[in-house]
């Protein structure tokens, strides 16, 4: 996208509000509207705001930021109104004097990205994100009763939310995102859809507007979608499987990995699986995330396999273009700025390293533990020097003191399900 095409859409569909998005460090999206005809402006000089009022951002003596619009995120947004329509950017943050703001995950994902490709690698990265539909009370609030009680790959009538998730594809379509499949879950209202595997910036940028536009579709339809990890303790939790391609001068280095695997496509799936202790704490970053280890084929261990849906990393039975390997501990409210350059930091480091595959787990009864509390895992993630060495200091700083409080008062409550539902259902 160039400016002269955006300016054409924007007179063609009379955009008159224009929002500029970004993510927090935590993975909740913000964003302020500006009105079309101050484009051109945020282009050249940037829009301000106070980032002292974003948690995890910055202080009061040293507030000021500038967000600056991705040309190439540019989209319509199709469920606001056609006249006076809005359009929206994701963008990079600036400081005043032009430096990229070290709590910018989409500019620590760039990085990433341009140094593998400097080594001749390039990724896609397809994410698979479940959600749970919940009904509202008369007050227009959440409760915690499903839409309906289906189970996995059920049918109309059972499955009252065909009509939203193919809603919601229509209007991925209209924001540039292409779905691929949409289908029921296992749990009671969980629902899927998966769209189409792109470079990691991309993919992360994606996942944020699939998940906005699931929550504004449902909300048209009367519903609360929800992405918190384990809405419901006797039911399925919702993951975000991250599949991961790699590949060196074109080649996908995960094709015939049955057959003949690649030693640099073994090696990178070895980092990533070296470092999941300590990027467990980016991957499931909520105290109730840990609730859903070890259920419903949630993993629980360190282990790998070619077949087994039970274990972290899985090498599906694809072909060609398809092939890849999924990591299958992350859940919905990972930030996933942050955990795909963690992943991809994890996998290049297993290259450099020359790692060597671990043998396969079909059972992984004697596999290394996943942490098994956010407390555990901010313990890891601490004492990481990977991570360090991935994630600014005053980013890493701030996020581990937050989630360390997140954990103690989640260990101190009375019902803790309840303290989780409470303190962090109706926001995700």
């Amino acid at each position: 996208m160039d400016i002269e095409k955006i300016r054409s859409l924007i007179d063609e569909f009379e955009i008159k509000f224009i929002r500029l998005a970004f993510s927090d460090i935590y993975g909740r999206q913000k964003n302020i509207a500006i009105m079309s005809d101050q484009l051109e402006h945020a282009l050249k000089y940037g829009v301000s705001f106070d980032a002292s009022q974003i948690k995890g951002f910055m202080d009061v003596t040293k507030s000021d930021l500038f967000l600056f619009p991705d040309l190439d995120t540019f989209s319509i947004v199709p469920w606001r109104p056609s006249e006076g329509g809005v359009a929206r950017f994701y963008c990079y943050i600036k400081y005043p004097d032009g430096r990229p703001f070290e709590g910018d995950g989409r500019y620590l994902l760039m990085q990433r990205e341009e140094e593998a490709r400097k080594k001749g690698f390039s990724f896609l990265v397809g994410p698979e994100c479940e959600f749970y539909l919940f009904q509202l009370d008369g007050d227009g609030y959440p409760t915690e009763t499903p839409y309906d009680r289906a189970s996995y790959f059920d049918i109309s009538p059972l499955d009252k939310g065909e009509d939203i998730r193919r809603d919601i594809c229509f209007a991925l379509e209209d924001m540039h995102v292409t779905p691929e499949r949409s289908h029921h879950e296992q749990g009671p209202g969980q629902n899927e859809v998966d769209f189409r595997c792109s470079s990691p910036l991309k993919a992360a940028d994606d996942l944020m507007t699939f998940k906005t536009t699931v929550k504004a579709i449902s909300q048209s339809y009367g519903l609360f979608a929800s992405f918190l990890p384990k809405p419901l303790l006797s039911e399925s939790g919702s993951g975000l499987h991250v599949n991961l391609s790699i590949f060196e001068n074109g080649k996908n280095l995960f094709a015939d990995f049955q057959k003949d695997p690649n030693p640099k496509a073994t090696s990178f799936m070895q980092g990533i699986l070296n470092r999941i202790g300590e990027i467990t704490l980016f991957a499931n970053q909520l105290p109730g995330s840990y609730a859903r280890f070890g259920k419903c084929e949630a993993p629980s261990h360190v282990s790998w396999s070619s077949e087994n849906r039970s274990t972290l990393v899985r090498v599906p039975a694809a072909k060609d273009e398809d092939s890849r390997m999924e990591v299958r501990s992350p859940d919905p409210a990972a930030n996933p700025y942050l955990l795909f350059t963690l992943l991809l930091a994890a996998g290049f480091e297993g290259i450099e390293q020359g790692s060597v595959l671990s043998e396969e787990k079909k059972t992984p009864s004697h596999a290394k533990d996943l942490p098994t509390s956010l407390s555990k895992a901010v313990k890891l993630a601490r004492n990481s020097q990977f991570v360090s060495s991935v994630i600014p200091e005053s980013t890493l700083s701030n996020f581990l003191e937050e989630k360390q409080r997140e954990a103690m008062e989640y260990e101190k409550a009375e019902n803790q399900h309840q303290y989780d539902m409470e303190r962090y259902f109706p926001y995700i």
